[in-house]
């Protein structure tokens, strides 16, 4: 009865969705204010109905009823309780799910927090929200229902289990956030649209889009970041990126999401790149949705993608197309009539944003089409095969981001309209000696080996120190008594510290990049209890082996003791994982981590000299996810300004006072 409650309700859903979107639209037109306010309560009641059939799911899951043939396809009466649940979104019907559900939840958060907004743009912003949930919700009510139920006579007893390298903690948040990230451009992108169809933008309609930009892109860069951590810990190669298509279709929106971002603040601080700002928001959306395509399409083979339906992939194929074109025409039609801003100099906080937007985009186009290359080209040889690979993305992504790194640390220090670039290079003189000084260490250390990776590695320490070095003058460190500092310290902008964590972050997850891609040592053996593998300075020592029942799999466990200079400093487990009832192996990494970086050591399968062992030591590799982190908690500390929360409904108060003075 609940599943067929959950039903219900994602059809009633679908229903109101429609009124979502004709209604608030059709008022914002006539300008009728009645039909207008219909659109935050459709909203609130969209959300309640998604979150009762997403709920429904759950519980069928948790229950395991095999009835439900999504139930029975990815689930098992062994499962761990939190395997059962992240279950719903390890398949296509449950992930598509979870995808609407996070929609009509930033459908609900816009209606609830954007009680400032102007009445005609808040009904066309919900209108369009409406709209996006009204295209995913036909295409799981009528192609992908997760609630379909098996024959009674029929229904098995046990089920089949999911993806067993799936089964992993990672992987249980690793999607919700990845969705989010994706998900949240559609507001992005709702605005967007909401712009045109009014033709205005103006600073308040920057700041408004700002903060739901910013949530999307920290959900979207830890949603990244765990992915690849993952990646390197569960899949047994050692590695963290492989620019795997589906690794790619989560950075592309990422990319073109942080261009926005600083494009964004373009419009509200200087009134102007209006229209770049709105083909920006388009296209952070738009390749959100070309990701999902990719995962669930069925045209990609990848580890990532763990839902795929060639079928129900032309249904996605039509909603991208009738959004994509659809805005790209709308855009077309109305952009020329949006006014543009203020003039600037070159050489000004405007011309570095201006910068960072144009190689930030070109990075994204670099990646997209190294990505969607090879799908073209099958397409037109009808089946050729080709490889578009590491050496493809590695030369054209970095030869795109070195300009762009060099230059994180001088923007901030740019004023508005007009600069005087060497007074900001300047300011910098102390960030550029610590890097220098890095450089000519790594160098002289190393007798000149490894000179690009020695500019590598100061690049890094430049954004850091650049990013220390920019709060350093915002504090007037050194230059007011102590208690001066800390007091400007803890007064400084949410936006000034986040973007400084943002940009310190950055420059970690190059440092942690160079490090381990240059110093990294592998060794790949077979060895037999007693024998020993050396790495970075310490030793691997085969210890045991034994077999280890768990939940629902079955382990062949291997037992290592890491030495030091001849003294056991630590002990690691390293296993290969059978699921029930799949069979299905996995590699369980043992992992160890120093401050020098990290002694990762695989098992695989035996041969005839022994067990076969990998161990990595990767240098300082945990700084490309403390980096991570970083940037992610930048976020939300740029979320937390006050002025988000304040200066908007101040400015629209007096905006709207305004307009009534002059009716």
């Amino acid at each position: 009865m609940i599943v067929e409650l959950g039903h219900f309700a994602l059809v009633l859903a679908f229903a109101v969705a429609v009124y979502q979107t004709i209604i608030p639209l059709y008022g914002a037109a006539r300008g009728s204010q009645r039909l207008m306010n219909v659109a935050g309560s459709a909203a609130l009641t969209q959300f309640v109905l998604v979150a009762m059939a997403f709920a429904a799911l759950i519980w069928a899951y948790v229950n395991s009823d095999f009835s439900v043939e999504n139930v029975w396809a990815n689930s098992h009466t062994a499962k761990p309780l939190l395997y059962k649940v992240t279950g719903v979104w390890s398949n296509h019907e449950g992930s598509m799910l979870l995808w609407v559900s996070i929609l009509a939840f930033f459908g609900a958060a816009i209606a609830l927090f954007s009680g400032n907004l102007p009445q005609s743009l808040k009904a066309r912003v919900l209108g369009v929200q409406g709209s996006i949930s009204v295209a995913f919700l036909l295409y799981i009510v009528t192609v992908s229902n997760p609630f379909a139920r098996i024959p009674l006579d029929q229904v098995p007893m046990q089920g089949r289990g999911f993806n067993p390298i799936l089964q992993d903690p990672a992987l249980a948040f690793h999607p919700p956030l990845l969705y989010s990230g994706y998900v949240g451009f559609s507001v992005a992108f709702s605005f967007a649209i909401a712009a045109l169809m009014e033709g205005k933008v103006d600073a308040a309609w920057a700041r408004w889009v700002r903060p739901w930009t910013l949530a999307a892109w920290t959900f979207l860069t830890l949603g990244i970041a765990l992915g690849s951590w993952w990646a390197y810990y569960e899949l047994g190669w050692g590695g963290w990126w492989f620019w795997d298509p589906v690794e790619n279709a989560s950075l592309m929106p990422w990319l073109a999401g942080t261009a926005l971002l600083h494009s964004a603040i373009v419009v509200e601080k200087r009134n102007t790149l209006k229209i770049w700002t709105i083909l920006l928001a388009i296209i952070a959306f738009s390749l959100s949705l070309i990701g999902t395509f990719l995962v669930r399409s069925g045209v990609l083979s990848s580890v990532h993608a763990f839902a795929v339906d060639p079928e129900r992939g032309v249904f996605i194929l039509m909603i991208l197309l009738f959004f994509i074109g659809g805005s790209f025409i709308l855009y077309a039609a109305r952009a020329s009539s949006l006014k543009t801003g203020g003039l600037f100099a070159p050489i000004s906080r405007e011309g570095a944003l201006v910068v960072n937007n144009l190689l930030m985009s070109a990075s994204a186009a670099a990646v997209f089409i190294g990505t969607l290359f090879p799908l073209a080209y099958e397409a037109m040889t009808n089946g050729g095969k080709i490889t578009v690979g590491a050496p493809y993305f590695n030369f054209t992504f970095g030869l795109l981001m070195i300009p762009l790194l060099l230059l994180i640390p001088v923007g901030p220090m740019l004023s508005w309209k007009r600069a005087d670039l060497f007074a900001a290079l300047r300011k910098l003189i102390p960030a550029a000696a610590i890097a220098l000084i890095v450089a000519l260490a790594v160098i002289a250390v190393t007798s000149g080996r490894v000179f690009m990776a020695a500019l590598g590695l100061a690049l890094g320490v430049w954004i850091v120190a650049g990013a220390l070095v920019e709060l350093a003058g915002r504090i007037k460190l050194f230059r007011a008594p102590a208690s001066v500092s800390l007091r400007r310290l803890w007064n400084i902008p949410g936006q000034a510290l986040g973007m400084a964590l943002a940009h310190m972050g950055m420059g970690l997850v190059v440092l942690g990049i160079i490090a381990s891609s240059t110093w990294k040592e592998e060794v790949i053996t077979s060895i037999n209890i007693g024998d020993s593998i050396k790495a970075g300075g310490y030793e691997v020592r085969f210890m045991s082996e034994r077999e280890e029942k768990g939940p629902d799999y079955i382990a062949q466990q291997a037992h290592f003791d890491i030495l030091k200079n001849g003294r056991k400093i630590r002990e690691v487990f390293s296993e290969k994982r059978a699921f029930i009832p799949r069979g299905m192996p996995t590699t369980e990494v043992g992992l160890v981590h120093f401050l020098s970086g990290d002694l990762y050591v695989a098992i695989g399968d035996h041969d005839k000299k022994g067990l076969v062992v990998r161990v990595y030591f990767q240098p300082f590799i945990y700084l490309m996810w403390i980096g991570a982190l970083f940037m992610a908690f930048g976020g939300v500390v740029s979320l937390l300004d006050r002025r988000f929360r304040v200066g908007v409904a101040k400015k629209a108060a007096a905006r709207l006072a305004a307009e009534g003075a002059k009716s």
